[in-house]
């Protein structure tokens, strides 16, 4: 099996390379349209030419060319596909003679897990980034006819991408290579902490918007390159970076999930290096999908959105180098191998070409409009796009930081979370109040009166919200009772809360006031004129529903504020309080599993004096790696979680340890991040046609026009 899906990458290789090249040769050749339109009009105007004789020959050349590569690149999909398809098929057999199935998989493994080995280990991930990266230019090569010519730019370039993953994966990170010596009989696991569920689906999904950012990146810049007319590039591409951006999305809080539900530390981001890897992108990508709307209305910000583009992709390899060089120190991170300098030539490469295509055809994208005014919707955009900027070089300078001060000091310096916070909070709440005015505010130029006649009640409600959760007691529990002036993190926390509550309503009284329009012209219900509201304008509404989903997760990430924790020694019967929370011990058990043996601590839990629940955290040994992995129990509820981690046994005199977590708030995180994916998923749905404007009669004989219809 293992030469199959080795002679599999080769002949994927191979696809690539003449992709590449020889659809960049069929593009060098291939003539302008205005040169062949001349030729053409000058064979049609005095006969046979040799100049029109020669544009037929290159322009049928070029064709034939142009579509070998694109099958091709389709072919290498199947090449890539039967290789992934190989090693999930040894992993499953058990196949140890393989060196990458001997060190991420043993004969216990469970099938899901031993499904995910593909994507588990250093030379699997780079195998399945390759399958993305092939599948995505799978159904590119497919929708070639929307427009010929750019989507041939975008192929070279998705090939030029793919043959760098497929050189790595052939001469650095090979998946199939053989074991030296006798084969052993068993493997040596997968590690512990990649054995739970979301571990089969958060890498993929990570590892779709990592990916999936190649493709808008080569429209990019296969439109630079040809110096494409007009802004159809962006209207093609933005599905593409709006699905892309959906996956991202998912990936980064499926892996702050896991965190929170497997690592024992009762948190869900810790400003890990690679952590920041997966957010950077995502924050340039954020911006990149504002900024574009400018380019589309205005025609503005031309320059900026290639560069955005460009940030975007170069973030997500970066972030790719992060966790394969061994550069930085991480859970997440693979170990150190020699792909880091690949990863390193590449990410030089990729600057090279781009700057050198962008200072060549820098004047093709100057904007058509100025900002006219600072009370406009293209500033909110603008400050919009700083403010992600902003923040994603502060991730990027403190993600660093300890490498750059090695190579200046001699010492690493490392930053922790405060450093990120004293930037990511006070950003993150201006963002807020941008995301909460940006709707109110028309194109061009919008006057003040009616920005406070439209801001007047939403800010009341933020302002009665923010005076109702400071005069409430604080037993009513998390957020309640709130004295921002007691700690600096209970002011951020009333502030977010507040502005939350702010963008909420004014993204209400945009669907209240377009459905009033409706509900006005035909008659039917407020519910359902805001449901064909939406249906009319899906990436408006869509968008609004996006920002509500935001503003519940921040809501959720303000109530770290009033986290509590707890740690004691339990043998049975002993007692521990946290918050409203009595837990009592009852009993520690054993159990053993073909996988791993596991420790059990049974912990009664009681509030107002009676029972409510009973909680059990536990302790992995997994036999094959050698390893322990914790496996916290977490009781949730709309206001707070209740977190336990059996952290072992005191050396001394045996007694088990219990770490208990009082965490507020965070199941409105997990809550957000579903409605950020539906309003994602709304807006990616195609517009419903307007109905027309038909005159019909009045009661009283005139006629009149209905029904009336809402837009940008």
């Amino acid at each position: 099996m293992a030469e199959i899906g080795s002679f599999a990458l080769i002949i994927a290789l191979g696809l690539s390379v003449y992709t590449c090249v020889v659809g960049l040769i069929a593009l060098m050749f291939q003539p302008r349209p205005q040169l062949a339109l001349a030729s053409a009009s000058q064979a049609g105007g005095n006969g046979f030419t040799a100049e029109g004789s020669l544009s037929a020959l290159l322009r049928d050349s070029s064709e034939r060319l142009t579509e070998t590569a694109r099958r091709a690149g389709i072919v290498t999909f199947a090449a890539v596909l039967l290789a992934s398809i190989v090693l999930v098929i040894c992993a499953f057999r058990d196949d140890f003679s393989i060196a990458y199935i001997f060190h991420h998989s043993n004969r216990d493994l469970p099938g899901p897990y031993k499904f995910a080995v593909l994507w588990s280990g250093q030379e699997g991930s780079l195998l399945f980034w390759s399958l993305l990266l092939a599948a995505y230019g799978f159904v590119l090569r497919l929708r070639y006819k929307t427009d010929p010519r750019l989507f041939a730019y975008a192929s070279v370039v998705l090939a030029g991408v793919q043959t760098f993953f497929l050189l790595l994966l052939n001469f650095a990170a090979h998946p199939f290579a053989i074991m030296q010596g006798s084969i052993p009989g068993d493997g040596n696991g997968l590690n512990p902490l990649l054995q739970y569920p979301e571990m089969v689906i958060h890498p993929p999904m990570l590892y779709l918007g990592y990916v999936g950012f190649t493709v808008p990146f080569a429209f990019a810049l296969g439109a630079l390159a040809m110096k494409y007319p007009g802004e159809k590039w962006i209207h093609i591409t933005r599905r593409w970076t709006m699905v892309t951006w959906a996956f991202l999305t998912c990936g980064v809080f499926l892996g702050a999930h896991w965190a929170y539900s497997v690592l024992g530390w009762g948190g869900y981001w810790g400003w890990d290096p690679v952590e920041n890897a997966s957010l950077m992108p995502w924050l340039t990508g954020t911006a990149f999908l504002h900024s574009v709307m400018m380019q589309e209305k205005r025609g503005m910000l031309k320059m900026w959105n290639m560069w955005l583009v460009f940030a975007t992709f170069w973030l997500a390899i970066l972030g790719t180098f992060l966790t394969r060089s061994g550069i930085i120190s991480s859970v997440h991170a693979f170990a150190q191998s020699s792909i880091g300098e690949w990863f390193g030539w590449f990410l030089v490469i990729s600057l090279i070409v781009f700057l050198f295509f962008f200072i060549k055809n820098k004047s093709h994208l100057r904007s058509e409009h100025k900002l006219e005014s600072l009370v406009s919707r293209e500033s909110s955009f603008l400050f919009n796009n700083l403010l992600f900027v902003l923040l994603c070089f502060t991730v990027l300078w403190g993600t660093w930081f300890p490498k750059i001060s090695e190579l200046v000091q001699g010492n690493k310096v490392t930053v922790g979370a405060p450093f990120y916070n004293r930037v990511a909070i006070p950003v993150a709440l201006l963002l807020l109040i941008l995301t909460a005015v940006g709707p109110l505010l028309a194109w061009r130029k919008t006057s003040i009166e009616s920005l406070k006649r439209n801001f007047l009640w939403p800010t009341i409600g933020a302002l009665a919200v923010a005076i109702f959760l400071m005069a409430t007691p604080q037993s009513w529990g998390s957020p309640f009772g709130l004295k921002p002036w007691q700690d600096i993190s209970y002011f951020y926390s009333l502030m977010a809360i507040a502005l939350s509550v702010l963008v909420i309503l004014t993204v209400a009284s945009e669907f209240y006031r377009g459905g009033r329009v409706i509900s006005k012209h035909t008659g039917q219900g407020m519910f359902a004129s805001m449901v064909q509201l939406t249906h009319r304008n899906t990436r408006r509404y869509g968008g609004y529903i996006v920002h509500f989903g935001v503003v519940v997760v921040i809501i959720g990430f303000a109530g770290a504020a009033f986290n509590q924790d707890q740690e004691k020694e339990m043998a049975n019967g002993d007692k521990m309080t946290i918050g409203p929370y009595t837990l009592v011990c009852r009993s520690y058990t054993d159990d053993d599993a073909p996988n791993y043996a596991s420790q059990w601590a049974m912990i009664d839990i009681y509030k107002g004096g009676k029972q409510i629940d009973t909680m059990t955290p536990v302790r992995r040994f997994y036999k094959a790696s050698q390893q322990t992995s914790t496996m916290p129990d977490i009781r949730s509820s709309l206001n707070e979680d209740l977190y336990l981690v059996f952290e072992g046994l005191n050396q001394d005199n045996g007694h088990p340890i219990i770490k208990a977590h009082l965490n507020a708030l965070v199941m409105w995180i997990w809550m957000g991040v579903w409605i950020m994916l539906i309003g994602t998923g709304l807006a990616l749905v195609p517009n419903a046609p307007a109905p027309s404007r038909v005159a019909v009669p009045s009661p009283l004989g005139r006629t009149q026009a209905a029904p009336a219809v809402t837009g940008d």
